[in-house]
């Protein structure tokens, strides 16, 4: 069970990407990949929150499982 678990989002500008990671009380435990996005949605999804982004893992396909 997740107890006190947050996010760290990354762009990558070049590639249009974002890596995520999880972290449960300061260690990493999963990060993922989203992938190449258009240069519009790629400036959208740079506004979101940590609760925009945990909800982009549980309901969207776009990324995948790097670790």
């Amino acid at each position: 069970m997740k107890t006190n678990f947050t996010l760290k989002v990354t762009p990558n500008y070049s590639q249009r990407t974002f890596t995520i990671r999880e972290y449960d009380n300061g260690k990493v435990f999963s990060k993922y990949r989203t992938f190449t996005m258009s240069k519009e949605e790629f400036e959208e999804e740079a506004l979101n929150t940590e609760s925009d982004w945990k909800s982009f893992l549980r309901t969207t396909d776009s990324y995948s499982l790097i670790k």
